[in-house]
């Protein structure tokens, strides 16, 4: 008889999961498992569906494991013995395929719209986004090194294994914010390809960390996590351990004390240094200077909002008695790290194409949720956003009170007239005539190449069933030129850059349409921004112009974890 757990509802299936690593146990010492939502489809021996496809090569031994054939019942729904799950390849197998479909789920879901996966090959132009592909490949069992990464050249996801502190093998695919945190890489990558361009510090720092912050919350969206992460123990908490700073240190640190014991290399212990990282601590150069670390600048100011969501959303029980019910201590912590988790996906939307920097994220983030829900006066997540990132020197590109993006100066004058716009909802080739018909009233350069990399129809639903329906296109811009010629654009050159060294100013923006074919907001920057003179110093200095660099083969977020492992440095060299 097929268990409840496992039931089928609606068009989804839950299937069981690691709730973080082998290392996380449950109160009783078993594992701690949790059950994610995957889409129902048809599916493949791998497991292998329309989305993602679970290919178990060793390349390391050139072994390949048989595919694991995923039928309607979830066969470890009831195992509990966390040794047997360990060395039992189809778990690992459905581990990987349940959290990444469970991944791109929770970003389509928020997004309101499907999102693909970046493939090699299909820009037209150099430079230009690439195609995007239906299958994104997964390797559990990749290879024998301590490090796991998403690979846009080899379409997938590549996790490794190593042996442990106690000699027993150490499997990367079986921690839930890994393979939550490169299904991150590889969505973000799919939606904004020009972010993995290390054009400025925080541009280099967001990708990383966006994965921790869409990482973490999505365990701690897991009640059974927030249960054995919280030190307290018993069925009440007393109200004085349910303050922001007490929080950190039960749920946050309890959490953070299991995280990197094994894989202090392929996590960088994030959690644990953002969780201690204290407002004045970003004041020191490392924080502006090197990306890991300032990456971790953005994790921990999300995570310390989360905290602060949290007991807002427990002031009214905390009010009336000394003591909270645990459970309920844990469920609103719960569906505060999920609500939250759906506004930062949103986000994304809402930020420009190319260099982006944490006050446009900011923005953006505090635009989307404002669209969606006005009213944020009930829990105040907007107001705790703004907040804690201005503790940690992170504040909106707009000054205004809101700090959400203005509407277009000229968007009265701005016409839909050549341009229907039931085929500008889903045409690229129809947004760019728009683009191109109002190429002086969006302020675009005339000589740049200009591309749409994408139009994406949205609806999103909000919790009372209000439906905000948008069309969000995107369109790039590209410039080639000499050094020696960036003085008659008002751009200053790198210092020591040959005046014939060839360069590529980028711009772009997101056009935001309503419903009815009004545009409501139009976000980025041109190629003659000011921006571009700091983006090129930037590349200048990080080798981006090497000959050794232009050689080697690109595995940036291979490295980019690699590099997490190793002894803080500044952004300087040709490490990117």
């Amino acid at each position: 008889m097929r268990s409840e757990m496992t039931k089928r509802v609606g068009r989804t299936r839950r299937l069981t999961v690691l709730g973080q690593d082998p290392s996380l146990l449950a109160d009783d010492g078993n594992a701690l498992t949790v059950q994610v939502e995957v889409p129902i489809e048809a599916l493949a021996a791998g497991p292998r569906g329309s989305r993602v496809h679970v290919v178990d090569f060793d390349a390391s031994t050139n072994t390949f494991y048989r595919p694991f054939e995923l039928g309607d019942d979830d066969e470890f729904a009831n195992e509990r013995d966390i040794s047997a799950l360990v060395i039992n390849p189809h778990f690992h197998a459905q581990n990987v395929w349940a959290i990444t479909m469970s991944t791109l789920s929770r970003f389509e879901n928020a997004l309101g719209r499907r999102a693909s996966w970046a493939v090699p090959g299909g820009g037209a132009f150099p430079g230009a986004a690439p195609g995007h592909g239906h299958i994104l490949k997964v390797a559990p069992h990749a290879f024998a090194e301590a490090n796991a990464y998403y690979s846009r050249r080899d379409e997938g996801l590549l996790f490794g294994y190593f042996p442990g502190r106690d000699r027993k093998p150490v499997f990367t695919c079986l921690s839930h914010d890994v393979v939550v945190h490169e299904t991150t890489h590889a969505l973000v990558d799919g939606l904004r390809p020009h972010f993995s361009e290390p054009s400025s510090i925080d541009q280099a720092a967001f990708h990383e960390g966006f994965a921790d912050v869409v990482a973490l919350l999505s365990v701690f969206r897991h009640e059974e996590v927030i249960s054995v992460a919280l030190k307290a123990k018993g069925h009440r908490i007393n109200r004085k351990a349910l303050t922001v700073d007490a929080l950190a240190a039960s749920a946050l640190m309890g959490l953070a004390d299991q995280l990197g014991q094994e894989m202090p290399g392929v996590r960088g212990n994030a959690l644990r240094r953002s969780v201690e990282l204290k407002p004045e601590d970003v004041n020191d150069a490392e924080y502006r200077e090197e990306p890991h670390k300032r990456g971790e600048v953005l994790v921990a100011a999300v995570m310390r909002a989360f905290l602060e969501v949290w007991v807002r959303r427990l002031q009214p029980l905390i009010s009336e008695r000394a003591e909270v019910d645990r459970g309920r201590v844990i469920e609103e912590g719960a569906d505060a790290a999920s609500h939250l988790l759906s506004m930062v996906i949103r986000a994304l939307d809402y930020t420009p194409p190319v260099d982006v920097q944490f006050s446009d994220f900011l923005s953006a983030l505090l635009t989307v949720d404002a669209e969606l829900y006005p009213d944020d006066r009930r829990y105040g997540y907007r107001d705790a956003i703004r907040q804690s990132c201005a503790a940690y020197g992170i504040r909106p590109v707009k000054t205004n009170s809101d700090g959400i993006w203005d509407p277009p100066p000229n968007a009265a004058k701005i016409s839909l007239a050549r341009n229907p716009f039931e085929s500008l909802k889903h045409d690229a080739d129809e947004a760019f005539a728009f683009v191109w018909e109002n190429q002086k009233r969006l302020k675009l350069h005339p000589e740049a190449y200009t591309w749409v990399s994408s139009v994406r129809p949205v609806t999103r639903v909000d919790v009372d069933g209000f439906t905000l329906r948008e069309t969000v296109a995107e369109y790039v811009q590209s410039l080639s030129l000499r050094a020696r010629e960036l003085k008659s654009f008002g751009l200053k050159a790198p210092k020591g850059m040959p005046g014939d060294t060839r360069v590529r100013l980028n711009g772009g923006g997101v056009l935001v349409f309503d419903e009815f074919g009004r545009l409501k907001f139009h976000v980025g920057s041109g190629v003659r921004s000011k921006k571009q003179s700091d983006r090129l110093q930037t590349l200048w200095e990080t080798g981006f112009y090497s000959e050794k660099r232009l050689r080697q083969p690109m595995r940036r977020f291979a490295q980019m974890h690699l590099e997490r492992a190793l002894p803080p440095r500044r952004f300087v060299g040709e490490g990117w």
